[in-house]
């Protein structure tokens, strides 16, 4: 009998292996390069993917990465996590010609780090510097993005972050076999080799008086705050040792200087049906979980998670249970014991109890029910909030002049790491054109939400 492994080997040996050369090349010769690139059109920070495919085959991996990073500074990152399934690969002609796209999300992980090896410089030339400067808060997606458009236009961006590390959810939100061998950190630290930009960890937006100070002190505030808060269960048995929100359990694992001694359950129960129930469920698995369980209160078809995610699950010893929604959490000294889960059946596309109900064994339950904005004083602050999150234009501008926001804490979107991207592209564009043309501004108040 084989030993077991040390958590953190599990974890590795659960990433994806980059491509090697021969395969890159390969893999690039199966692209036909379309003209109309329904690829490029499906990617949210729009990759000229036929462009960087062809500079592949070529053997110019150089000239693959600046295509990539001119769109999205965030390309490493994006290539190992974006559920290319759904978006650039779901549309690549080849699924009709041969069942089986092009790895376009792995062709640009091989590109991207053979350009991690080069100085930022060769591919990022700063502007003359502008003398303007801009608060960004949120070292996530958005917010470095942002941050990074605005410091090639040659303004000064100080970037506000809570935690101890910037990042975001790069850091701090997804399972760690997505991002293997500290990635996130190694690819902030090359983006800022960029120059211009300053990481202040540690500070945390909480007040009207602190947005009142920024606006006071900076030309202009991006507000890339992320949710922040987490939803409850709204069932008994909630305050149960045991009873965990996954988001955090991600954040604890990715943090934890060494895996073996994080508490794992025998019996896991995780409540929900995206990627970070997925994540945290395979993590769980991978730590030592006998048994991991998600449960889900609708069929497979509604999971937010992707169908490969949900394949990815499965094929490490999760267990996808649908049509279940969590009833009640029991208790034994004051631990979480078991979960009672009502049967649900859905007419006319509403859910309803059929009156059944399982118990699972549990020792250990996840919430990955979704999260919420989490800003008590946006509205006192003259920030307008619209279906739980921050109302801005396609632009990026709140109803407060002056201020942007972008990434989860706005309205629309589907909470993805490129589109969060993308956010933050546009709002530095438009803060730029703001800072040399502030009278072109228009009025906030009546500005529409965001497509």
């Amino acid at each position: 009998m084989s030993p077991t492994p040390h958590p953190a080997q599990a974890i590795a040996a659960a990433a994806e292996a980059p491509l090697t050369r021969a395969q890159a090349l390969l893999e690039a010769e199966r692209c036909l390069y379309c003209h109309d690139a329904p690829c490029e059109q499906a990617c949210p920070t729009h990759i000229p993917v036929p462009q960087f495919i062809r500079r592949i085959g070529d053997g110019d991996l150089r000239g693959a990465a600046r295509a990539i990073l001119a769109a999205n500074p965030l390309g490493g990152l994006c290539a190992r996590v974006c559920p290319t399934e759904e978006l650039c690969e779901a549309v690549c002609v080849r699924n009709t010609q041969q069942g089986q796209p092009i790895a376009i999300g792995r062709l640009q992980r091989h590109a991207v780090d053979a350009a991690m090896t080069l100085p930022a410089s060769t591919f990022f030339t700063r502007a003359p510097a502008t003398g303007r400067s801009v608060a960004v808060v949120g070292a996530g997606p958005a917010g470095l993005a942002c941050a990074h458009g605005l410091a090639l236009q040659g303004h000064h961006v100080v970037v506000f972050d809570a935690r101890e590390k910037a990042g975001g959810l790069n850091e701090y939100g997804l399972a760690s076999y997505k991002t293997a061998d500290d990635f996130a950190q190694r690819e902030i630290a090359w983006l800022l080799q960029t120059g211009g930009i300053t990481v202040r960890c540690g500070w945390k937006l909480e007040t009207v008086a602190q947005l009142v100070e920024l606006r006071n002190s900076f030309d202009a505030v991006f507000l890339g705050l992320g949710l922040g808060g987490t939803a409850a269960l709204g069932v008994p048995g909630e305050e149960l040792a045991g009873v965990a929100d996954a988001v955090d359990f991600i954040a604890q694992l990715r943090q934890a200087p060494d895996l073996a001694r994080l508490p794992v359950g025998r019996r896991v129960v995780v409540i929900g049906g995206g990627m970070t129930a997925i994540d945290a469920a395979v993590q769980a698995k991978l730590l030592g979980a006998e048994q991991v369980t998600i449960a889900y209160r609708r069929g497979p078809e509604a999971m937010s998670a992707s169908q490969v995610e949900q394949h990815w699950a499965q094929t490490h010893g999760v267990v996808i249970r649908h049509h279940l929604a969590p009833q009640a959490l029991l208790g034994q000294d004051g631990r979480v014991s078991a979960i009672t889960l009502a049967v649900q059946q859905e007419v006319d596309g509403r859910l309803q109890p059929t009156g059944e109900v399982e118990t699972l064994a549990a020792d250990q339950v996840l919430k990955a029910i979704g999260q919420k904005l989490a800003l008590p004083w946006a509205e006192s602050a003259g920030l307008a909030i619209q279906g739980g999150r921050l109302v801005v234009d396609a632009e990026g501008r709140t109803a407060l002049p002056g201020v942007w926001a972008g990434g989860d804490c706005v309205a629309g979107g589907r909470d993805l790491t490129v589109e969060a991207v993308e956010h933050g592209k546009q709002a530095a564009r438009s803060i730029h054109a703001a800072l040399i043309q502030p009278a072109t501004q228009p009025a906030a108040q009546s500005l529409p939400c965001a497509a």
